[in-house]
């Protein structure tokens, strides 16, 4: 494994401001990982594990070692006439393995078609979108402490997922370096087609009896139109999560915003935080480079030269004017360093 220094990682994140990390690193081999991990001096450290930095917002330059995973393989384990269990590398970028699992007809992660990242932070964010969420599929997850190097197994209880929410994102954050995941899907999928305007789309398109690959296929265009080319403009994708609140709370906030938008929730109801932030008067506004995408409210985008001071705090005057509006603390999803 080299070991590169001073190496700056704007390349490497999707929000694209400038950041140096003191050494950098590519994983594409597990077996270099534990004697790497094991030689590091006090000097390398923190480390700081990045698929394609699409769920971070850095505020300063990175002090220790940034490890950049690109161990690849997509292995089946298990096959049943009704299901499918493989086991996938934290390398492998996600929406490459919803296309190979739509291709085969395995069936269970075609709404979570283009959402940016490799598998390996998938786990970390219980990734969700359109009433699908990675712990439907998931079995287990194959990690590394990286003090005691130690490899653990953690069945899909352990992992303790919540919305956006998991294990490693919360007590035990930057502890594990995520090998591979195991996941299982259905030979004969039940399609979920409910949620946003999959249904309409499928409509509009003439498909009446949709498969996984129409699913796969409506979903990426609803995205496409929706949410920025992190490529042609500096985005982290959903800035903040959607809101859960109290029942009572949504019924007193509907007297008064009859239109806002919910979802059903097991905790309560869940509010569209780009609603929030649209009816505060955010959308398409910016202060200097950082803004707000015109498009989709809940994307805060770099416009070329902002710093992440700046998005952070374009993001906080946000926050500030939801809570001040609806009494509403809205939660960053992206991880901010």
């Amino acid at each position: 494994m080299n070991v590169r220094e001073n190496i700056s990682i704007q390349p490497y994140h999707t929000l694209g401001t400038k950041v140096i990390t003191r050494y950098f690193t590519e994983l594409t081999n597990e077996e270099d990982l534990l004697p790497f991990v094991s030689a590091l001096s006090k000097d390398h450290k923190p480390m700081l594990i990045m698929g394609v930095g699409s769920n971070i917002l850095f505020t300063k330059d990175f002090p220790g070692t940034v490890i950049r995973m690109n161990n690849k393989g997509i292995i089946v384990i298990n096959e049943t006439p009704d299901h499918v269990t493989i086991r996938v590398a934290a390398g492998e970028v996600w929406d490459d393995v919803v296309q190979f699992c739509v291709d085969q007809g395995w069936g269970g992660i075609e709404n979570l078609s283009l959402i940016p990242g490799k598998m390996g932070a998938a786990p970390i964010q219980n990734i969700g979108a359109y009433g699908v969420e990675l712990r439907d599929v998931l079995c287990d997850v194959e990690a590394v402490h990286l003090e005691r190097l130690e490899k653990r197994t953690f069945v899909r209880e352990e992992c303790q997922f919540g919305y956006r929410e998991s294990i490693f994102k919360n007590i035990l954050r930057g502890q594990y370096l995520i090998l591979n995941v195991t996941l299982r899907l259905s030979r004969n999928p039940e399609l979920k087609l409910d949620y946003g305007s999959i249904r309409n789309e499928l409509s509009a398109l003439g498909i009446n009896s949709p498969t996984i690959k129409d699913v796969r296929e409506v979903v990426s265009r609803i995205r496409r139109r929706k949410l920025p080319d992190p490529v042609e403009l500096g985005n982290a994708g959903s800035f903040f999560k959607n809101p859960v609140i109290r029942v009572d709370q949504f019924k007193k906030l509907k007297q008064d915003y009859p239109e806002i938008v919910s979802y059903p929730d097991p905790n309560g109801v869940k509010l569209a935080a780009a609603w929030l932030i649209e009816t505060c008067n955010w959308k398409g506004k910016r202060k200097g480079d950082a803004g707000v995408h015109p498009a989709h409210p809940l994307v805060l985008v770099n416009y070329g030269k902002a710093t992440g001071r700046e998005i952070l705090d374009l993001a906080s005057l946000i926050r500030q004017s939801v809570i001040s509006r609806f009494g509403i603390l809205l939660e960053p999803e992206v991880n901010i360093l």
